[in-house]
């Protein structure tokens, strides 16, 4: 299955060994194994893991010009992930997403993507200074949630756009759902462009037949996986796997290193070297009981009054072409709850911190990190909230409201994002031309972005989302009460 060898470890035995050696070091960072760092943190942390945090030296290699462990333990990243190349990203799935976007477009060139993306590919846009051309996907009616692009939407797309240079697909979404992501790199390709995937919730999808078809494995020419997310690496590290042929490698090596700190975290750059490793050896058989554990959750969850947890029964519709079950969507507005209202009293009441929430549901992520024992302390906790809330005589369904339509786009997002503004009131900034991001986070996704026209049904929107007490984002006014908009565009 694998050609090398996927039990080595090399950048993590790199620094095992100059832990044991007791090395002395005259080298940042300053705590020097941790003797100069603040005894409340190094008590709580340990001295170990401060053993390992280093600078850039010949034993342990350098990320911006690998010739050692690190080399070796992409390499084997590339070989466990079906890829010709992988990068190791400290900078999250958001620094490898715009590398990514900016290795394949420049300045004025289109690229497809869809319109629930995260704000790290609009960034990418912005900093390539690209026209975007949105796909718009199917919205779940009875959970309020974008699903997936389809091939035929993306056929339809370039058909309208052949000059487009690349097509960026989300594979699966936040919530877990796929598209035909095979198909869509098969039509793609009929252009001769590459295909690149946000996969950040789907690092996992590679080592288990039973959950959908990773970009890889489907023919895509460039993805980037949020490995911290469900794999067991640690926050902020991730991966960007490239194939030869559509992208040229030497130039996402370059926008990589262009991207990337010059003295990154060898602690997250181990635990991507580990993260590796446990899949390629063990990720089947622990995937299998997670799937199992999150089978199980969603049938016990949807035997509770006031809440739906969808399945594969999502399938059924024309965006949603597979499904990963170990994402756990819980709708409650049957109980009169905001998915914000249940996240907060599940974190402050039952001590259950959900992955998000958004008008209507809440996530909960499930890994082999999961035990049956937590999962049961959550199923006990919404029975709870259900025979509590559905005692309420005055509580009525949240009925969902329909998102704005994708406004006009009449300047790129960089030409917007870098001309001439002033800040206004939102209320008054009907007709202008918005010079920032609008999104309700998480999951990140735009309600508006820069160089698009602002409407009343935008307006609107957000202040339903600020009444319902969502997060909503972007501006750099934090209560988002004022929006900054072109006044003079800068050529």
């Amino acid at each position: 299955m694998y050609k090398l060898d996927q039990t080595k470890t090399p950048l993590f035995d790199a620094l095992m060994e100059y832990a044991d050696n007791n090395t002395i070091p005259f080298h940042v960072p300053g705590h020097k194994k941790g003797q100069g760092m603040d005894n409340k943190f190094k008590n709580f942390v340990g001295t170990n893991v401060l053993s390992i945090d280093v600078t850039v030296f010949k034993q342990v290699d350098s990320l911006h010009k690998p010739t050692g462990p690190i080399k070796s333990a992409q390499e084997l990243s590339a070989d466990a992930h079906n890829a010709d190349s992988t990068f190791f990203s400290i900078h999250g799935t958001s620094g490898a997403i715009q590398a990514m976007i900016m290795s394949v477009v420049n300045q004025g060139d289109k690229i497809l993507i869809p319109r629930n993306v995260h704000k790290s590919i609009t960034a990418g846009v912005i900093l390539s200074g690209a026209t975007p051309v949105y796909m718009s996907p199917e919205i779940h009616d009875a959970v309020g949630v974008a699903l997936n692009v389809t091939p035929e939407t993306v056929r339809a797309t370039l058909e309208e756009n052949p000059d487009a240079r690349a097509v960026l697909i989300v594979n699966p979404t936040y919530y877990g759902v796929s598209t035909d992501i095979a198909k869509i790199a098969d039509i793609v390709h009929e252009y001769d462009i590459p295909l690149i995937v946000d996969e950040a919730h789907g690092p996992h999808l590679h080592f288990n037949n039973k959950l959908p078809i990773c970009a890889m494995d489907a023919g895509a020419d460039m993805c980037a996986q949020s490995t911290h997310k469900i794999v067991g690496s640690m926050t902020q590290a991730s991966l960007l796997h490239v194939k030869k042929g559509r992208v040229d490698v030497n130039r996402v090596k370059t926008m990589m290193s262009l991207l990337q700190t010059t003295s990154p975290s060898y602690i997250l750059l181990a635990s991507l070297d580990v993260a590796r490793r446990q899949m390629a050896i063990e990720g089947k058989a622990l995937l299998d009981s997670t799937i199992e554990l999150a089978e199980y959750a969603r049938e016990k969850i949807n035997s509770i009054k006031g809440y739906y947890c969808f399945g594969k029964e999502v399938l059924d519709k024309p965006s949603a072409f597979a499904f990963d079950p170990t994402k756990i969507t819980i709708t409650c507005k049957d109980l009169g709850l905001s998915g914000y209202e249940l996240e907060r009293i599940l974190a402050e009441k039952y001590f259950i911190q959900p992955e998000m929430s958004d008008l209507y549901n809440i996530l909960c992520v499930f890994s082999f990190g999961d035990t049956k024992e937590s999962v049961d302390t959550l199923i006990k906790a919404l029975e709870e909230i259900s025979a509590e809330e559905c005692c309420k005589l005055d509580k009525k369904k949240i009925n969902i409201i329909e998102m704005p339509a994708i406004p006009q786009s009449v300047l790129t997002p960089r030409d917007a994002f870098n001309s001439k503004t002033v800040s206004i009131p939102l209320k008054d900034s009907l007709g202008q031309i918005s010079a920032e991001f609008l999104m309700a986070y998480p999951p990140g996704i735009p309600i508006l972005c820069p160089g698009e026209i602002i409407t009343k049904e935008i307006v609107d929107y957000v202040q339903e989302l600020k009444n319902a007490n969502l997060y909503v984002q972007g501006t750099e006014d934090p209560e988002v009460n004022n929006i900054k908009v072109v006044s003079e565009l800068l050529i």
